[in-house]
């Protein structure tokens, strides 16, 4: 291959060093290293959409606060498993201010950001009936989940939504739900990778037939009101976080400071288990502890075996940061916008020279901007697509590791540095230039 930014033969020899029979299958971490290999040993700056790491700065009332407790000894003290009260009541209080739904501080527990939340709630919820042990994923999701079910020993189902929006959601659902084996299911809303954003009406179904088949719902708001299309940020004011917490009591509720603060490197979210989950005993549960109920066994028993708790300073920190939210002194939707304006961008230049929009509708409307948006290329599969951009300086994950049934790749926002739009346009044009030679 000529003409391209980055030299063929050593982009080759340093993807053939990882041993990738097809380089489509590549794990985010894989795609990071090898592009920042090759960024290294070329010169060549790339274009960075392969890993979701927030790119905005973390939010000040939350790094100001998470200082001040540093000073103040903090971190010489042992956090309590059940977590600092008052995080603990500032996240019930966000939860109802932002999403309209009242769960009891006692049931809101800090992690270590939303993969140890996920992590902790499949385990529990796998434990709590032996004939149950699958996880339902309403895909494409992320993909570092999957690979909690395998570490855990666990199975899963998965199929696409794509063909399955608005009313062909529930049926398909109870396909999987009847066969009585799936302990729990869970999606992301708004959606990583495609962005979508399921409707209330959706919402509804998957709480109706949560509740038919007891069946627990994971509802991973890592992106937590980033559908701009809506005025999601004032406090205590609808229109509210879409939630299936509004149409069943069977839920697990996962909220990231990383996306929303912009605090991901400290690690710190919250575990919000819905009033009546937190209280009810399963026999799996007896039978493995002794005792307990979902909540006290999901903090005292898998929590405390994980990690001892969640950073200290940390919970300080998102503390601050729900406070001032809900009071209506820190507007944290205003500030993350800027992934909208990007994805608006970038999905202009990727259109411009032949790209397609993957998950390009929300049912009737169309997809939002956001963080992460899909794309295609006619004629490649997203395997083919995703190794071509790689010797343009371009670097982003295919679809099928999300769980996805369709040939494109997931592009992030937030790296995306304001001289890379020009330098994009550069490499499209070229790259479209000659696969029309071709």
């Amino acid at each position: 291959m000529k003409n391209v930014p980055v030299d063929y033969q050593t982009t080759n020899k340093i993807i053939e060093k990882y041993g990738l029979k097809d380089f489509g299958k590549a794990t985010i971490r894989e795609v990071v290293a090898i592009a920042s290999e090759l960024e290294k040993i070329t010169g060549t700056e790339f274009i960075r959409m392969e890993m979701g790491v927030p790119g905005l700065k973390p939010a000040k009332v939350g790094v100001e606060a998470e200082i001040k407790a540093l000073q103040n000894g903090i971190a010489s003290i042992y956090p309590v498993i059940n977590g600092y009260p008052e995080l603990k009541k500032e996240a019930s209080r966000f939860i109802k201010a932002f999403v309209d739904t009242d769960i009891d501080p006692e049931h809101c527990v800090p992690v270590t950001g939303s993969m140890q939340g996920t992590y902790a709630s499949f385990l529990t919820c796998g434990q709590c009936d032996d004939k149950k042990d699958t996880i339902l994923f309403i895909d494409p999701g992320f993909p570092v989940q999957k690979q909690q079910i395998t570490v855990m020993g666990y199975n899963f189902a998965s199929f696409d939504v794509y063909d399955y929006r608005g009313d062909r959601l529930k049926p398909k659902l109870e396909e999987y739900l009847s066969k009585g084996n799936i302990a729990a299911m869970i999606y992301s809303n708004p959606n990583n990778p495609a962005w979508i954003c399921l409707t209330d009406n959706e919402l509804k179904d998957i709480g109706a037939v949560a509740e038919q088949y007891d069946t627990i719902v994971i509802e991973d708001l890592a992106y937590f009101a980033m559908d701009f299309r809506k005025e999601l940020g004032k406090p205590f004011v609808p229109p509210y976080q879409p939630s299936v917490s509004h149409y069943t009591d069977n839920y697990i509720m996962q909220i990231s400071g990383s996306k929303a603060f912009g605090y991901a490197g400290q690690r710190i979210g919250v575990t919000a288990i819905s009033n009546k989950l937190y209280h009810r005993q399963y026999e799996g549960l007896m039978q493995r502890y002794g005792g307990g109920t979902f909540g006290t066994v999901y903090i005292h028993r898998v929590l405390y075996a994980l990690s001892s708790g969640t950073s200290h300073s940390a919970q300080y920190a998102l503390a601050a940061m729900f406070k001032a939210a809900s009071d209506g002194s820190f507007d944290f939707v205003e500030e993350i916008k800027e992934y909208g304006v990007r994805a608006a961008k970038l999905k202009a230049i990727f259109k411009k020279h032949g790209f397609e929009i993957v998950y390009d509708y929300d049912l009737d409307q169309p997809i939002a901007d956001g963080f992460y948006f899909t794309i295609r290329y006619p004629g490649m599969t997203g395997s083919e697509l995703m190794k071509t951009l790689i010797y343009y300086g371009i670097s982003a994950i295919s679809l099928g590791t999300t769980g996805s049934n369709q040939e494109g790749l997931r592009a992030c926002t937030s790296f995306i540095k304001d001289n890379q739009y020009d330098l994009l346009d550069n490499r499209l044009t070229m790259f479209e230039l000659n696969h029309q030679k071709a």
